[in-house]
């Protein structure tokens, strides 16, 4: 059956000079039932809150509460608020869980004397999560700082991961280049001088230049990033917490041969979507990842750190392809 035709409304402006002005205005009435609406809608993504250890934890979740569960694991200096494009991608058919951690977006930011901010706690924070939420099997989207995150819970219990999906996360020392040396210099001796001379990566200007960097079109990449990003990070006492967290970063570099013994031995189905102009965390640490991994999928995308900004949709897709395939 042929549906009817839209409604016209004619909407005139009275008086002499609007009349001159505005002959006449055409709008389209579109019913509730017009199937371009079913086609347009999205997934509704719920903000919520939990509490875990005393701390309470933010957390985004959408798509149907009996899919696959995505969870999706963060860098620095950034928050789930990266993943605010692809959760309604990915949403059709997965449940998609994305956490701020601690001292990040919107979740609490204890005093460093209450909190220890360390990949080791932040990992279990969100194994908790998990629990807590249900998520008994997930695929990780692993991204920078969700990397050591993501690797503690996989090699804690692999059986509980469906699936590897790596965007810029590193797990090998292939991948620590030029941009750690003044990092390393800090783990080798945490004296205050060296632990000061990190603070320029807490800038606004640095936090532009790690959205911007590598970029085919800076211009496309949105400001909303560091106008969320830095006032977050400007917070009081949040500058020393992001010091302790380079500083714990160290810790993850022992585990690198247990990671990748993990990959050995488990062979998580594992989809690579590296932008590859990264200056922080470079594709050499990408390659690393073909030697230990046989079901894996690998691309190299023209684009820097933050790879969804410019290439999200290219991301989204490879994803659902790769899940729909593995899953």
């Amino acid at each position: 059956m042929t549906p009817p035709r839209p409604a016209r409304v004619l909407i005139a402006t009275l008086g002499a000079a609007s009349a001159l002005a505005i002959a006449a205005a055409q709008t389209t009435i579109v019913p509730p039932e017009h199937p371009a609406l079913a086609q347009r809608s999205a997934p509704t993504v719920a903000h919520r809150f939990i509490e875990i250890d005393g701390v309470r934890v933010f957390y985004r979740e959408a798509g149907p509460a009996d899919g696959p569960v995505v969870l999706l694991l963060h860098g620095f200096p950034t928050s789930s608020h990266m993943f605010r494009d692809l959760i309604p991608t990915l949403a059709d058919r997965y449940r998609v869980i994305a956490p701020d951690y601690p001292g990040f977006g919107n979740s609490d930011a204890p005093p460093r004397d209450k909190f220890a901010y360390t990949f080791d706690n932040y990992s279990k924070i969100v194994g908790a999560l998990a629990e807590r939420l249900g998520a008994k099997q997930y695929a990780l989207y692993l991204m920078d700082y969700g990397a050591p995150v993501g690797y503690r819970l996989a090699a804690r219990h692999p059986e509980r991961v469906s699936a590897l999906i790596v965007q810029n996360g590193n797990a090998y020392e292939e991948g620590l280049k030029a941009f750690w040396d003044p990092i390393k210099k800090y783990w080798a001796d945490p004296a205050q001088a060296n632990r000061d001379a990190l603070r320029t990566l807490l800038t606004r200007d640095a936090t532009i230049w790690q959205y911007t960097h590598g970029t085919r079109n800076p211009a496309a990449i949105s400001p909303d990033n560091w106008n969320v990003d830095q006032p977050l990070l400007d917070r009081p006492g949040n500058n020393d917490i992001q010091l302790d967290l380079f500083y714990d970063y160290r810790t993850n570099v022992p585990l690198y041969p247990a990671w990748q013994e993990y990959f050995r031995t488990h062979q998580p189905p594992t989809l690579i979507v590296w932008g590859k102009n990264d200056h922080i965390f470079p594709a050499d640490g990408a390659y690393p990842y073909l030697r230990d991994l046989k079901d894996i999928e690998f691309h190299l995308l023209n684009t820097g750190h933050f790879a969804l900004e410019e290439d999200g949709a290219t991301i989204g897709a490879l994803i659902s392809a790769f899940l729909a395939e593995r899953l």
